[in-house]
Formats: C-alpha cells, structure tokens, sequence
C-alpha cells in the first residue's frame, strides 16, 4: 500500500508517502507558514530531487490539496496512488489505547483532548478534516503519540495531589513519543530475532524533546514525560522535573503570569536556559572545546539526569536486556551516549567507545562483555505510522 503520512502542526503540515511493501519512502516534504500567504511555500523530495514552490495558502485544507497536486505530478506516477493515510496525533487522553480508523466519533474524541494538548490537538483536528475534504473515500487512521503509554499501571500515572483533580481535568501522567518508543522496541526485537514479548528495554528518544521509557514485552510500564511534554529529563528550552513549589515562588517574585510562566519552563528553559548559549548540543558541545565551564555544566546535568532516570528504570522492569539510543541526539550524540553510560557501569553496563563513534547509523555499541547491550537504533516513525495504517485498514 501507498500511505500518505502527514503530521499536522499550527503553522506547518509534514508528509511522506510510504510504499509499505519495500519501506521506501517515493516523497515527502513540509509545507510551511500556513495561513500566510505571501510567505507560505512547500517543499518536496523526491527520487534524489527536491524543489521549493511558494504557493499562497491560507489554512490546512489548501495546503493540503496543494500538496496532493504536487505529489500526482511528481512522486504519484505510473499508475500509483494513495491508498490510505495516517495522521500523527499527538494526545488522545485515555480515550485511545491503539490507533483507530477515523471516524466522526474519533473526530470529536480527539476535540475532547485538545484541553490536554492545546497547542497541537487543534492542528491534528485540521489535518484530518482537511483530508476528509481533498481526499473523500480513502481511508484515514489516527496513530497517538500517547497510546503507547496506556499500559502503564495506575501507580505509575497517578500524581500525589487531590484525586478529585484527576476525576475532574485528567491530570496523570500521559506520556509522549510513544509512536518512536514503540517503534524501536519492535525494531531492537527484530534485530535480535527474539519475539518482542520476551524483551525488557530502556529506550532513550534524545533530541529537542526527550524522554525515556521502560518497556516490558513490548508494552510501555513507565516514562519520563508526564501530564505534558515539559517533564522528565532537561531538554533543549524544557525544564524537565523540578520542585513545584518554584513555579509558584517565581510567579510571585517575578510578579509573573501563568502563562509566561509556562513559556519559561517550555521555551527558556533545558539547556539553552543553563547554558545562556543554544538549545543545540552543537553548539553547546563547541563551547565546551573553548573550555565555557556553563556549557559543559548544561550537558554534565543532562548526561545525569538521563543516566539516572535509566537506573531506576531498572526498578521499574526488574532488570534490562538492552539499553537503546534513538532521536537527534540519541542517534548522533557520541560525546553525550559516551558520558551517559560511564555512570551505569555499576549495572555492569561497557560501551565500545570505537564502536560508539559514528552518527545516525543501527548498530549495537557496548562490548561483548557488557551485562546490557547498548544500541543505536535510529526511529522511524513516519514508517511505523503507515504500518500502523495498513494494518488498521486491512481489519
């Protein structure tokens, strides 16, 4: 099947179309500054080439036909066609426990989350009623960053504040990233030729957003993003965990606002707020070589944090087979996997620096004398989205 991927932000919509049989992807792109019309363009790759067009759009649906255009006079040839599509949607509550073939119910089920996640349910929700209007009669399906996580046992998602709070609003722990935890889960399984049941792995998806998962014979039992995206471990402007008591004793000193107190700990924060540099590890990491000691402190506490949320981790699973390394950093982060795994040599944990040394590339990088293995395994989850789809479709 060919599956049309699209992953719908407020100002932007992403594609890829997927040839499910081969994984190949034939094109994808991003269409940018939606809802600007002097400024908005699409960019599209495709055999080798890629091209910008400016194309005057005001909302998704535009776009997206736009988009459509582009992809029969370019990638679609030959007879091929779309025969499905999958949305990314990233918070379906408790409501979604796997994706779903989309339907009003689903449509209006998602709405219901956009209090969880209102800056990106709302484009989610755009996205798909776009298709249903360029793309009637192709079947749609909904894949949620949050599903993955609905496995973990009440214990673990439950906050110690009022009950009635998590009755009333839903505040738990939801957890992120899912679609990628998933995917490599299933893909480190299939490297190792071992049913994914049998399996106990910490996943450490390291990039501009990061968090780390407990994943017990293919199902998630705890992470480190929380009720939103800004907990767990430092990221590049979150905060991560930290004291509650300093967000009400900044607003009162500060004489702030909730919400730019939200906008503090979403996008002042994580490393560019400890480094006063960059959220950007290269950055950060080239400061560090001109011996700037507020940089090399930005990463000594991710590499910490990241190491320790891993340990307990171990507690959560009663053991490990495999430590796994994927997203931006994750995947091209020699220094920082290298400075992680030096503080879980107590669990008997040996990285092959040689073998550590490449970027972006699946292979197994601790020594044959490790008590865990330790991998790089690149995400992928625009193709985990259509695979998804394709079962979803075929029933």
């Amino acid at each position: 099947m060919n599956i049309l991927v699209l992953n719908a932000g407020s100002s932007s919509l992403k594609f890829q179309v997927i040839d499910t049989a081969t994984e190949d992807v034939l094109g994808k792109g991003n269409f940018e500054r939606i809802g600007d019309p002097e400024k908005s363009f699409v960019t599209v790759k495709w055999d080798g080439n890629k091209e910008e067009f400016k194309i005057p759009v005001m909302n998704h649906k535009e776009a997206l036909s736009n988009i459509i255009d582009k992809l029969n006079e370019l990638v679609l040839v030959d007879g091929k066609k779309i025969d499905a599509v999958g949305h990314r949607v990233v918070h379906g509550g408790d409501k979604f426990k796997e994706a779903v073939l989309i339907n009003d119910e689903v449509i209006e089920n998602i709405k219901a989350c956009i209090p969880l996640a209102p800056l990106h349910n709302p484009a989610c929700v755009s996205g798909i009623e776009a298709c249903e209007e360029v793309l009637p009669g192709v079947p749609a399906v909904a894949v949620f960053d949050t599903a993955f996580h609905q496995t973990i046992p009440q214990e673990r998602y439950i906050y110690a504040i009022p009950y009635k709070y998590y009755e009333k609003y839903g505040v738990r722990k939801y957890g992120f990233h899912g679609i990628s935890h998933d995917y490599v889960s299933s893909r480190y399984a299939e490297i190792k030729g071992k049913p994914v049941e049998e399996l106990k792995i910490i996943n450490c998806h390291l990039g501009q957003g990061a968090s780390i998962c407990a994943i017990d014979g293919g199902k998630s039992v705890e992470t480190s993003m929380g009720f939103t995206p800004v907990a767990g471990i430092p990221m590049g402007t979150r905060c991560g965990d930290l004291d509650p008591a300093i967000v009400t004793f900044l607003i009162k000193n500060e004489g702030i606002t909730a919400d730019e107190m939200d906008r503090i700990l979403n996008k002042e924060s994580g490393k560019k707020g400890i480094s006063g540099i960059s959220d950007d590890d290269r950055d950060i990491e080239a400061a560090i070589a001109e011996g700037n000691e507020r940089a090399k402190l930005t990463l000594d506490i991710f590499h910490y944090k990241v190491a320790q949320y891993i340990a307990s981790y171990m507690v959560s699973l009663g053991g490990c087979d495999a430590i796994t390394f994927a997203g931006g950093v994750g995947e091209r982060g020699i220094y920082s996997r290298s400075e992680i795994c030096k503080y879980l040599k107590a669990f008997g944990v040996e990285l092959d620096e040689e073998a550590n040394n490449i970027k972006a590339e699946e292979r197994k990088i601790s020594t044959d004398n490790s008590k865990i293995e330790v991998w790089i395994v690149p995400t992928n989850e625009e193709l985990f989205i259509a695979k998804d789809t394709e079962k979803i479709v075929n029933g």
